[in-house]
């Protein structure tokens, strides 16, 4: 048989249009890919959307303590409701309340409308309302007697590993009779108990009873 090459390429001509709005129809649909590739932002790994900042567990009535080296209780921290998230390990805790021991002193409580408690359980945020309470203490052998004390203010930050509790928004201090306001927060030291105010301080100062520092 003998082939015209005339006629060969004639028919591949032939066959070429026939195919091209096949190609044409390939080529724009590659291009749309490449485009939508191109402006969308990389999907999040699977692990990523899993661990979002989602609750993984809720406790009523909860409660967390803590121990120091000689295995006394260090603190211990109550909510109404505590709420613990996966992705940070951090604690939100509903009307929080939280005690702090010192060897031969007054415990310390401090409590707020809301709380948040982070991952490492080394900073207790007190959000609203937040008190800090130390009962009055009589005089013993080892320790002076004090006053009862009442610390307010809208946010109180607890350092825990620190025995330290801070704010820098305004405080109201009240120490037996005596009552100080503080415009710019202070510091408790939960270690000697005193309380350093920041700011102007105005107030009115009563003498202590004997015996009582």
């Amino acid at each position: 048989m003998l082939f015209n090459p005339k006629q060969i390429k004639l028919n591949l001509w032939r066959t070429l249009l026939r195919l091209m709005p096949l190609l044409l129809m390939g080529t724009l649909t590659l291009i749309t890919f490449w485009v939508v590739k191109k402006n969308t932002p990389p999907e999040a790994s699977l692990i990523e959307r899993v661990r979002l900042h989602e609750p993984d567990y809720t406790i009523q009535n909860g409660a967390l303590s803590a121990l120091n080296e000689a295995g006394a209780t260090k603190y211990r921290v109550l909510g109404k409701k505590v709420t613990h998230y996966d992705d940070d390990a951090s604690i939100d805790i509903l009307t929080p309340r939280m005690r702090l021991f010192q060897a031969n002193k007054a415990p310390i409580t401090v409590k707020a409308d809301t709380g948040h408690l982070d991952g490492d359980l080394t900073i207790l945020d007190l959000i609203d309302n937040a008190e800090i309470f130390r009962p009055a203490q009589a005089a013993t052998a080892a320790e002076p007697g004090t006053l009862r004390m009442l610390a307010r203010s809208s946010y109180f930050k607890v350092l825990i590993n620190d025995d330290i509790i801070e704010t820098d928004k305004p405080i109201q201090l009240e120490q037996g009779m005596s009552i100080m306001n503080s415009t710019a927060g202070g510091t408790f030291n939960n270690v000697d108990q005193s309380m350093v105010l920041s700011g102007q301080v105005k107030g009115r100062i009563e003498r202590l009873p004997q015996g009582v520092q």
